[in-house]
């Protein structure tokens, strides 16, 4: 594939703190690239650098092959922007938001009604089309902003925390419309918090903290290099002592390391393993004639390994 985004030592600092420090990354065309870190990490920073809303202190970053600190005006046109925190114009409809950028953008008069009639629909806004901005719910705010993001047809999508203070319905609407957008041939770069959402729609991430990169790629291949077990638990049906037996049954199976019965009756058990081990002990569990009505891991992959790789090492902590 052809990297649609590619940084090589791309550092931000500020007098006293290194924001973002030599990141190196390339980003496939039409992919759904996850930003991964906690508050501070350099996330944000490293979106505004390609934005162009931030110089660079060094290092290279090219989008669709401009660099961002040379040919700035041609990377806005290529890509659409949609921060943490949007402003709206709240007098206007929601047409007229989107032709307002639309003029922004340059687009003829005769083509921007066309524009804005289907980014309305792409993003299912269309029978709010005559509605105030200020009116509008924060979902469909959050979809008329990324709209607007969308008005000039850019080639790369860079999102910050497009899912923060979402209700699971139109944190799932949204996650469709990226999905819907990705299939489009976009490239979409997303901030979030949100892990099992990025989890479930990312084709890649880079888990970033204090302004470095600490691992990249797909899930499974961050697991392969950096996973070493992890944690499931298994709800078992039956009395106190068919729990405890099966905890027993467990205790003796060589991958698992440790078990211990919670005080909802489920049991919690330290694997050294992957997906396969883990299908094999409740296999066998349960050809041993232990009923188990649940098997499955305490967090999510992404968490998992998010926490297990940004861990303070015992020297920070001293």
């Amino acid at each position: 594939m052809t990297a649609a985004i590619q940084l090589r030592g791309l550092t931000k600092a500020y007098p006293g703190t290194l924001a973002v420090a030599g990141v190196d990354l390339d980003i496939d065309q039409g992919q759904i690239f996850g930003l991964v870190g906690p508050n501070g990490a350099g996330k944000s920073t490293t979106l505004r650098m390609l934005a162009t809303l931030l110089p660079p202190t060094r290092g290279e970053a090219r989008i669709c092959g401009l660099d961002v600190r040379r040919q700035p005006t041609a990377v806005r046109r290529a890509i659409g922007f949609m921060p943490d925190t949007y402003g709206v114009y709240d007098d206007m409809r929601v047409w007229e938001y989107l032709d307002f950028f639309a003029r922004m953008y340059a687009i003829p008069a005769a083509k921007r009604k066309e524009t804005v009639a289907n980014l309305l629909e792409l993003v299912d806004l269309e029978p709010k089309r005559d509605a105030y901005v200020q009116a509008l719910s924060r979902g469909m705010q959050q979809r008329l902003c990324l709209a607007h993001a969308l008005v000039h047809d850019p080639q790369v999508l860079l999102l910050d925390e497009p899912a923060s203070g979402l209700d699971p319905r139109a944190r799932a609407e949204l996650r469709e419309l990226l999905r819907e957008l990705s299939a489009l041939g976009k490239t979409i770069v997303i901030s979030s918090h949100i892990l099992p959402e990025l989890e479930e729609l990312c084709t890649s991430v880079a888990i970033i903290d204090r302004g470095h990169v600490l691992a990249s790629g797909s899930i499974g291949q961050i697991q392969a290099r950096f996973r070493h077990g992890t944690v499931v638990r298994a709800r078992v049906l039956g009395d106190h002592e068919a729990i405890v037996a099966a905890q027993q049954f467990f205790a003796a199976q060589p991958e698992i390391v440790s078990t211990e019965v919670l005080p909802d009756g489920r049991v919690e058990l330290g694997l050294m393993g992957d997906d396969e081990a883990a299908a094999a002990i409740a296999f066998r569990a349960m050809s041993n004639g232990h009923r188990i009505s649940s098997f499955g891991p305490v967090a999510s992959d992404l968490e998992e390994l998010f926490l297990q790789i940004t861990a303070p090492t015992e020297e920070a902590r001293a």
